[in-house]
């Protein structure tokens, strides 16, 4: 087990007990996401957490692997009611996990890049884990933008305090959809100082 797996699997009670912040939010994005969800598709959402938006999505595609870091993160969701017969759980990281290349239809990765070490690197990952004219879903925290935080939140990560994070900004997150070779076709955040949602298609 890594640490960064000990430190989700030490947040992963109080996370699954944290009520949404923003329900209108959270909301507009499940519909943003719907729009691109087929019924033939097969889907990745790699650290789901508990797998609650796997369980809402799942429903729309044909089937959907819902993948997390934490041992304790998987158990909570598994422990929620019985699991759609097209979704299953696995513990894993997808950083380093072996995944065949263009296998999937989407791949979601939602509160996710700003707490990798290298977010760039995992990006060029799911590219190259997408069909051509599949779709990388993501929402992430800019911590490079929110002032004070970008410089305590690093600190606590390398103390093990907090899950470790990077100081991304919004442009670094666009550039790394770019420069992985897709190309945005959403771009939403709910307010200024918000998660920035985006959905990337890569090429045919």
């Amino acid at each position: 087990m890594t640490n960064q797996a000990r430190v989700w699997d030490r947040f992963a009670k109080k996370y699954v007990a944290s009520p949404i912040d923003d329900v209108a939010a959270y909301e507009h994005k499940l519909e943003l996401t719907r729009k691109y969800l087929r019924p033939d598709m097969k889907v990745l959402e790699f650290g789901c957490g508990s797998g609650n938006t796997a369980r809402l999505h799942a429903p729309h595609v044909a089937s959907y692997t819902a993948m997390d870091i934490s041992a304790k993160m998987i158990a909570h969701g598994r422990a929620v009611g019985p699991v759609p017969e097209n979704m299953s759980f696995k513990v894993a990281d997808f950083a380093t996990a072996k995944v065949t290349p263009e296998a999937y239809d989407m791949i979601l990765a939602l509160s996710v890049l700003h707490v990798l070490p290298d977010p760039g690197a995992v990006v060029r990952k799911v590219a190259g884990a997408l069909k051509p004219g599949g779709f990388f879903v993501s929402s992430t925290v800019p911590v490079g933008e929110f002032g004070l935080l970008s410089l305590i939140a690093p600190v606590g990560g390398a103390l093990g305090v907090i899950p470790k994070v990077s100081r991304i900004t919004t442009d670094d997150i666009r550039t790394m959809m770019t420069d992985a070779g897709l190309t945005i076709v959403e771009d939403w955040r709910a307010k200024p100082k918000s998660a920035l949602f985006l959905i990337a298609q890569k090429s045919v």
